[in-house]
C-alpha cells in the first residue's frame, strides 16, 4: 500500500500551518493505489484528549482515492498532534512524520503538529517590516576619548575593577586581568550613547529602522548583564540626557530603540542585592530590606540561588509581588523607559522566566504602547519548547511577540558553509513556518551573528566550534587561505537569505564591514571605523536598501525551496497577500533570490509552480517580465520559467522592473 500526506502542502492540510483557536482544519490522506477492505482513522490529540476518529474515503484527485476528515481545533491555545492509522483485518499500519511527508510503518510514528493560537493575536506591523541592528554599546562608537578615560577612572576609584583601552583597535582582554588569577569582563573601550547618536546617519544610510541595544543600565561589567540599577544609565555610557537625546534623534530618522531587559537575575553589586554594602539597603544588608524577598537564600547572607551558579548573578523570584510591581507596575522599569522612547524589549534568557511573569511583562508593555514589541531570547523552536512547568506558551498570543531566531541562523550558516544541503535548509525553514503562528513568524528576529555566538564571517571561514578550543586559540584563529577566499561570498549568500526571507533581519554591528571573531569576547571587538571592508559594505547595503524600499520584501508573500542539493530559491511578491489595494498579477512586484552554496557552477531552473509548500503557494505570481540583477546591474528577460547558471558561491538577486 502507498499513501501520501504532506503537512506543508495545501492539498493535504487546509489551512496551512498554525491556526487560530476554533479553526476547522481539513486533513487528507491520498491513497495512491487500490486498497480493498481497508479502514482509515485519524489519531489526534485535541485539548489534551487522545482521540481516534474515522475518516471518509472518497474519489481522489488522481489515482485511487482519498481519506479525509475535518477537525475543529480547540478554543484554547496549545498543540495538537496527529497521525493516520490504517487497518486491514487484524493488521495495523501507521503513517506519520514530525513535519512534511509521512512514512508508513508498523510502529507508532512521529506525529505532525498543529499549533493553535489566540484568534486576536497580532504583532506590531512596523517591527515586522523593520531592519534591526544590534549594538554592544561599549564597542560600537565612543564620542570622546578623554571623557571615556575619565568615566572608567571614576569607576575604578569607586572600588570596582575597571580598565581602559587607550587603543580602540586593541584586542579585548581574555587572559587573567587586573592582577587577578582569572579573566573578568571589566575592560572598557568607552563606547557610549553619544557615540551611537553620532553614528545614526550611518545607520540610516544602511536602511536600519530598529536599534537593539545590549544592556545600557548601570552595571559593573562591559556586558552589563549584571544589573546594578534598572532606572539609571550606566555612567560609562553617559546619563539620562544622553539616552533621551539618542531616542529623540533616532526617532527623527525613523529608527526605534529596543532595550535589553535582564529580569531573571541582578548583579550582586547592586542597589537590590548589595553584597558589598555599597548602597546600604540591599538584601544582604538585613532581612528587613525591601529587596530581601526578591532572592532565595539557602544560608543568609552568603549562600543563595544564582544564575548558572555564578555567585555574582543572584537569581530573583520573579513572581514576588514587590519585584513584579517594580518591573511591571505603572511606575515600574518597563513604564519608565517606554515613557522615554523605548519601543521594545528583548528579554534575556526568556526561557528562564515563568510564563506568568512574561504575561505580566506583556500586559505592561502593551498598556504603555500597543505598538511596542516584546521579543524573547529562546534558542529553540518556540512552539514546542518544554520547561519545568510544561510546554512554554511563547507563541500562544499572550506572551511574546516573537523571538530571536537561532534555528534560522544555524540552518542558514550550515548551508552556506557546506555542512548541510539545500533540502536540509528547506526542511528547517519550512518547519518553523509551519509551527509558528503567522504573526509570530513574521516578527522573528532573523540573525546570523550575536554577542553570544561566533560571528558569521568567522563561522564561514572554517572556524572550529568555540566550545572545543581555548580562548588563546580563539584569539589567534586565522582561516586557511582556501577558506578565506570564499568566506565573503558565503557571508553575502547567508546575508541575502536573511534579508530576503520573511521576518525581521538583524545585523550584528560590524558584520556588514567584515568584522570577525569567535566566542565572547572576540565577537565583541570594537567597530573598525576607518578600516571597513568597503566592498563588502556596499554589497550588504545593496541588499539592505532593497529591503527598505521593497513592499515585496517587507510585507509580501514568500515561496521558497531547494532547486537541487546546492541551490536554494526564495521568491517574494506582493499580490494576493491581503494588502489593501494590492496590485493585479501583471503589476506585482517580484524579487527572486537564487544562491549556489557549492564550489562548482550549477544550472538553475526555477518554476514557481513547483514551490508549493506553505499557504502562500495559493497566491498567484507572474514570473514573466523584465528584471534587473542587483549586483551586476544587468537587465534580464524572464519567461514563465527562469533558466540560468550560477557561479560557485554566487548570490543572484533579480527584481522585476
Amino acid at each position: 500500500m502507498r499513501f501520501y500526506h504532506h503537512s506543508r502542502n495545501l492539498t493535504c492540510r487546509d489551512p496551512q500551518g498554525a491556526v487560530p483557536a476554533g479553526t476547522d482544519v481539513k486533513l487528507t490522506l491520498d491513497i495512491l493505489e487500490a486498497a480493498e477492505d481497508v479502514s482509515f482513522s485519524l489519531a489526534i490529540t485535541l485539548g489534551g484528549q487522545d482521540l481516534l476518529l474515522p475518516m471518509t474515503v472518497g474519489r481522489g484527485r488522481a489515482l485511487a482515492a482519498t481519506a479525509a476528515i475535518t477537525v475543529t481545533m480547540p478554543d484554547v491555545p496549545g498543540l495538537c498532534h496527529y497521525y493516520f492509522v490504517i487497518r486491514r483485518g487484524d493488521r495495523v499500519w501507521y503513517y506519520g512524520a514530525g513535519s512534511g511527508e509521512g512514512a508508513l510503518g508498523h510502529d507508532l510514528p512521529p506525529a505532525w503538529q498543529i499549533t493553535v493560537y489566540r484568534a486576536n493575536y497580532a504583532t506590531p506591523r512596523w517591527f515586522c517590516e523593520s531592519l534591526c541592528y544590534q549594538i554592544f554599546p561599549d564597542r560600537f562608537a565612543r564620542s570622546d576619548k578623554e571623557l571615556a578615560r575619565k568615566r572608567v577612572s571614576e569607576r575604578a576609584a569607586s572600588g570596582r575593577a575597571a580598565s581602559f583601552h587607550e587603543d580602540w583597535t586593541a584586542e579585548p582582554d581574555y587572559r587573567p586581568n587586573m592582577g587577578r588569577p582569572y579573566y573578568a569582563p571589566d575592560d572598557y573601550f568607552g563606547g557610549d550613547l553619544a557615540g551611537i547618536t553620532e553614528k545614526l546617519p550611518y545607520l540610516k544610510d544602511l536602511g536600519v529602522t530598529c536599534l537593539y541595544l545590549n544592556p545600557i543600565f548601570e552595571a559593573f561589567s562591559n556586558h552589563r548583564y549584571n544589573t546594578a540599577d534598572y532606572l539609571a544609565v550606566d555612567s560609562i555610557l553617559g546619563d539620562q540626557a544622553d539616552y533621551d537625546n539618542l531616542a529623540r534623534e533616532a526617532g527623527k530618522l525613523g529608527i526605534s530603540l529596543m532595550l535589553d531587559g535582564v529580569f531573571s537575575h541582578t548583579g550582586d553589586d547592586s542597589v537590590y542585592f548589595d553584597r558589598y554594602g555599597r548602597y546600604g539597603n540591599g538584601a544582604c544588608g538585613g532581612q528587613d530590606s525591601p529587596y530581601y524577598n526578591w532572592y532565595h537564600f539557602f544560608r543568609y547572607p552568603d549562600q543563595y540561588e544564582c544564575w548558572w551558579n555564578f555567585n555574582t548573578l543572584p537569581n530573583v523570584r520573579e513572581m514576588e509581588p514587590s519585584y513584579l510591581d517594580f518591573i511591571t507596575g505603572g511606575e515600574g522599569v518597563l513604564a519608565h523607559w517606554q515613557k522615554r522612547g523605548a519601543m521594545g524589549w528583548r528579554l534575556d534568557v526568556a526561557d528562564e522566566l515563568p510564563d506568568d511573569f512574561i504575561r505580566a511583562l506583556r500586559t505592561r508593555v502593551k498598556a504603555e504602547n500597543p505598538e511596542a514589541v516584546l521579543l524573547g531570547e529562546v534558542w529553540e523552536d518556540c512552539s514546542n519548547k518544554l520547561g519545568h512547568e510544561g510546554r512554554r506558551a511563547y507563541v500562544d498570543g499572550d506572551l511574546l511577540d516573537s523571538a530571536m531566531n537561532y534555528p534560522f541562523r544555524d540552518a542558514v550558516l550550515r548551508f552556506a558553509a557546506g555542512q548541510a544541503d539545500a533540502f536540509d535548509l528547506n526542511e528547517v525553514l519550512q518547519t518553523l513556518r509551519e509551527n509558528y503562528p503567522a504573526p509570530f513568524w513574521q516578527a522573528c528576529l532573523n540573525l546570523l551573528s550575536s554577542h553570544d555566538e561566533v560571528r558569521a564571517l568567522t563561522y564561514l571561514s572554517g572556524a572550529p566550534h568555540r566550545k572545543t578550543v581555548t580562548r588563546e586559540t580563539q584569539a589567534h584563529f586565522k582561516p586557511k587561505p582556501e577558506h578565506a577566499a570564499f568566506a565573503k561570498q558565503r557571508f553575502l549568500l547567508a546575508t541575502a537569505l536573511c534579508l530576503i526571507h520573511t521576518g525581521v533581519p538583524c545585523l550584528y554591528y560590524g558584520d556588514e564591514v567584515g568584522m570577525e571573531g569567535m566566542g565572547d569576547p572576540f565577537n565583541r571587538r570594537a567597530y573598525p571605523w576607518g578600516n571597513e571592508d568597503k566592498e563588502l559594505l556596499e554589497a550588504v547595503r545593496t541588499l539592505t536598501l532593497l529591503r527598505a524600499e521593497s513592499n515585496a520584501l517587507r510585507r509580501g508573500c514568500m515561496r521558497m525551496g531547494a532547486l537541487g542539493r546546492d541551490i536554494f530559491a526564495v521568491l517574494r511578491y506582493t499580490v494576493g497577500c491581503g494588502d489593501s489595494g494590492a496590485p493585479s498579477v501583471s503589476e506585482q512586484e517580484v524579487v527572486i533570490l537564487l544562491v549556489n552554496a557549492s564550489q562548482s557552477e550549477r544550472n538553475v531552473i526555477l518554476y514557481p509552480g513547483l514551490l508549493v509548500e506553505g499557504a502562500d503557494a495559493t497566491q498567484p505570481v507572474m514570473l514573466a517580465g523584465q528584471y534587473k540583477d542587483l549586483f551586476t546591474r544587468e537587465t534580464v528577460q524572464i519567461g514563465e520559467v527562469y533558466t540560468g547558471t550560477l557561479a560557485p558561491f554566487e548570490t543572484r538577486v533579480l527584481r522585476k522592473t
